[in-house]
């Protein structure tokens, strides 16, 4: 079972020129995992993280509570270290039509912050 580790850090949305896309790549039937930094002031906000490659429409996976606890919904799971200033997504028992575009995202007033990367699953 593959495990797959890759950070990603946040850049407003609009701004992405600045942002070097990310692929994060996994292995059918392993275990993806992938953590989002944020910077400071962002603490308290709940975190998600969605697929799809328009993030109006994006679906979303699961969510933090708005504290440290892990949540998990379907294979999909979300943890988030505060004092890191970082949050784990976690996509268990990987399949090849996994490979898509998915969003970290911060859920705040008006218009959320997020961070594209791109899956790929291989065989």
């Amino acid at each position: 079972q593959g495990k797959m580790r890759c950070m990603l850090a946040f850049c407003f949305l609009g701004h992405f020129s600045t942002c070097v896309e990310r692929t994060v790549r996994g292995i059918e039937g392993g275990t993806l995992i992938t953590s989002c930094e944020y910077g400071t002031g962002w603490e308290s906000y709940r975190k998600w993280w969605c697929r799809g490659k328009n993030w109006n429409s994006c679906k979303i996976l699961v969510k933090t509570t708005g504290s440290e606890k892990l949540v998990k919904k379907g294979r999909a799971s979300i943890q988030e270290n505060r004092s890191r200033r970082t949050f784990t997504v976690t996509l268990e028992d990987l399949r090849r039509d996994d490979t898509d575009i998915y969003w970290c995202g911060i859920e705040r007033t008006g218009n959320d912050l997020g961070y594209k990367f791109s899956v790929v699953v291989d065989p």
